[in-house]
């Protein structure tokens, strides 16, 4: 007879998740619906959570956490103000040409921090954006121009402008400088912004810039597992949360015989086998203890870690098996892989839940935590406060994983087939 005291993986999905949106609801701003980046004290708005955010709101409503008139409201507020935002590209506006910049102050919407004007996160904001277009489809008014104003935000942008005159999309652009010196090279989540510029109905890139991009890739052999490298665990997720990669295939991945899918799926494994050989010798790192990826972490200017040796890299990017790696894991990260391996997802989830349990605040993920550097008391470090990237991503891949419902939602939005198709996928549902 089964344990009643032991919560199911339902159960517990379902306070993981519910707790994950709750960050939306406390975090944006009623008057324009933007959605900060963090929960900490004076945080900016960053435009790719608010993509999660206008995502989100359609699970809530399938979930029963809010209502259907609530969430169009808070989904009209952000799509207004986009609309209406200043797009000349001054130093002090909110985007150009179509783009925005990376961190909008909450209030204002107008750049902070000196941010640029950011390619992949407008993009995940307007995959958000199509997402809530594909879910909220009743002829009533307010629905209506829900999905007109998406058309006008999703039009405009000039993703031939983005190129720069380079083979591939430049990462960014700054009043001050002009384009930024690198691009999106090597496999990373940009294959959204990709799909999103190759099937616009206004500004479509042609296949020779997606192929440009593909030339890049780095394919490799790892711990016995063949598959497109990317470091970080995000990389193999973010664009996920949005395209159901099952099962179609473009040029590169027919020749390897996999597709994108596949591809996170042995990522997934990669990530666990890394923590079982634990080559830095870090706590708590084994089978069930994974998960590096993008994340808040702990810094050498922290004075509670004033006497580590190794080197601590705050905010980064941190990847297998090269690194960067400083014993910081992000527990959000394995939960973020159901979809793809839920058969050790589900044991990671349960071990780091059991045995790490200060990563959780009122079930939310803190970004990270790092068993190595431990307090006087025992504790392992733990980043403070919350981010929206990482409770974005734990909504909707949760919701991947139960229903689906995410992709259904895009499986049928026109531009996403059409930019899919142009950059040469075939087969599955396509």
């Amino acid at each position: 007879m089964a344990d009643v005291s032991i919560p199911t993986n339902e159960t517990l999905l379902d306070g993981l998740q519910h707790a994950a949106f709750g960050y939306f609801l406390r975090s944006m701003n009623p008057a324009n619906g933007l959605v900060v980046d963090t929960s900490r004290e004076n945080s900016p708005v960053s435009i790719a959570v608010v993509g999660f955010a206008l995502s989100a709101y359609a699970v809530a409503v399938e979930r029963g956490w809010m209502t259907r008139a609530d969430a169009v409201q808070r989904s009209l507020a952000a799509l207004r103000f986009f609309k209406d935002s200043d797009q000349s590209g001054s130093p002090v506006a909110t985007g150009y040409k179509g783009f925005y910049y990376h961190f909008l102050d909450l209030h204002t919407g107008t750049r902070v921090w000196r941010s640029e004007l950011s390619m992949v996160d407008t993009a995940l904001l307007i995959a958000g954006a199509l997402c809530s277009a594909m879910y909220f489809t009743a002829q009533t008014a307010d629905e209506i121009e829900l999905r007109e104003t998406v058309d006008a935000l999703y039009h405009r942008i000039d993703w031939r402008w983005a190129q720069g005159g380079a083979a591939t999309l430049r990462q960014g652009w700054k009043p001050e400088c002009g384009y930024l010196h690198y691009g999106w090279d090597g496999y990373n989540e940009a294959i959204v912004l990709y799909v999103l510029a190759l099937g616009s109905p206004t500004y479509a890139l042609t296949g020779d810039c997606y192929n440009a991009w593909t030339a890049t890739y780095q394919w490799e052999n790892i711990y016995g597992y063949d598959f497109l490298y990317a470091g970080p665990l995000f990389v193999h997720q973010f664009a996920h949360a949005w395209i159901d990669f099952r099962g179609i295939q473009d040029r590169f991945m027919r020749e390897k015989r996999s597709d994108y899918f596949e591809n996170s799926r042995r990522a997934t494994y990669v990530q666990r086998e890394y923590a079982q050989r634990n080559p830095h010798e870090f706590a708590g790192y084994d089978e069930n203890c994974w998960g590096l990826t993008a994340c808040d972490g702990p810094t050498d200017e922290l004075p509670d870690v004033s006497n580590e040796q190794r080197r601590l890299f705050g905010y980064a990017a941190r990847g297998v098996p090269y690194g960067p790696d400083d014993g910081t894991l992000a527990g959000w990260a394995a939960i973020a892989s159901l979809p793809f391996a839920p058969e050790i997802a589900f044991p990671a989830m349960r071990s780091m839940h059991a045995r790490f349990p200060e990563m959780m605040r009122g079930q939310q993920y803190a970004s990270s935590f790092n068993p190595t550097l431990a307090s006087t008391e025992g504790r392992e470090w733990v980043s403070a406060g919350h981010f929206g990237l990482d409770q974005g991503i734990v909504v909707m891949m949760i919701e991947n994983y139960r229903t689906q419902l995410i992709w259904r939602l895009m499986r049928n939005c026109a531009c996403i087939r059409t930019g899919l198709r142009r950059a040469g996928f075939r087969g599955g549902w396509l």
